[in-house]
């Protein structure tokens, strides 16, 4: 369904592109997680597949949605294609949604052209309903203020499926909510997955949120993928570094009183070139052949240490 062949993204004024020529796919009724430290790339390949790129960004590759080239499609087409065939979930819904603006306004900004202001009105307390929200028709009415977070994340999945796409893009949708809230959107996200059949990027930091909702795994660093395969393989046997150490970082119960251990170093920016692979300076497993050139993807993993 979703097809992300040798995507190259270089912003105004840097050193290095933001997305290093990357290729990942995403099929129908599929969850694909894309998993790494902030500053890796994940919000803007999710970005790049509603072409909604920074001004004066320069893309190549291909991003195919049904076959369809995305960086090759008109404004028009480029409309129908960020209502019916992807949708984003955004991280922050109070960022998302004006201040202003009714609940019940925000949802059927979309559809009133399609199909009217009162079947719009329709279909929006039919989505709220559809996401778990208990009194939709009350709910249509308010403002966000007079909603919780996990109130506004619901209505902002709902406003994403508003159009009946066959994609959504889920950009750390859970990262402001309490660790109930968080569970419960997770839950609801599988629900609406298997109900829908609709394919699913699931960005995300949390390695233990991956483990939960996601098919496969992407792990991105420095604008490229380090590493991929299925979740329950990649994570019970990492075989690049740096997915190892992401996982080793991860905080456990079974270690309470004890702080995971940190990857050393910092993510670079992307005022400085990285001749080799870009974690090599953070590697504790880095050989002279690791900052000759970077290593292709070959077999799920872009490591030397793999290939020896």
């Amino acid at each position: 369904m979703l097809e992300i062949d040798d995507l190259a993204v270089r912003l105004p004024r840097t050193a290095r592109p933001a997305i290093d020529h990357i290729s990942l796919t995403v099929a129908e009724n599929e969850t694909v997680g894309l998993v790494g430290e902030s500053g890796s790339g994940k919000s803007l390949t999710a970005r790049a597949v509603l072409g909604l790129l920074p001004h004066g960004a320069r893309a190549g590759g291909a991003i195919r949605m049904d076959g369809a080239d995305v960086l090759s499609m008109s404004p028009a087409s480029l409309r129908r294609h960020r209502t019916h065939a992807a949708a984003m979930i955004y991280q922050d819904p109070r960022a998302a949604i004006s201040p202003f603006r009714r609940i019940g306004d925000f949802l059927t900004e979309i559809l009133r052209a399609e199909i009217g202001a009162r079947a719009a009105r329709a279909r929006a307390v039919e989505l709220l309903g559809m996401v778990g929200l208990p009194e939709p028709e009350r709910h249509v009415r308010q403002h966000p203020h007079e909603l919780s977070g996990g109130m506004l994340q619901r209505v902002m999945i709902a406003a994403a499926l508003a159009g009946g796409p066959r994609l959504l893009l889920a950009d750390e949708p859970t990262t402001a909510l309490d660790v109930t809230t968080q569970a419960e959107i997770i839950r609801l996200l599988h629900d609406l997955r298997a109900r829908t059949r609709t394919g699913m990027l699931f960005i995300t930091h949390d390695l233990e949120l991956a483990a939960m909702i996601c098919d496969r795994v992407y792990v991105m660093y420095a604008g490229r993928v380090m590493e991929t395969g299925p979740t329950r393989r990649l994570f019970a046997g990492p075989r690049h570094p740096y997915t190892a150490g992401l996982l080793a970082a991860t905080p456990r119960l079974a270690h309470r009183g004890a702080l995971p251990p940190p990857i050393p170093g910092r993510p670079p920016d992307l005022l400085s070139a990285l001749p080799g692979c870009p974690f090599s300076p953070r590697c504790p497993d880095a050989v002279d052949n690791c900052t000759a050139a970077a290593p292709p993807l070959v077999d799920g993993v872009a490591c030397v240490k793999a290939e020896r």
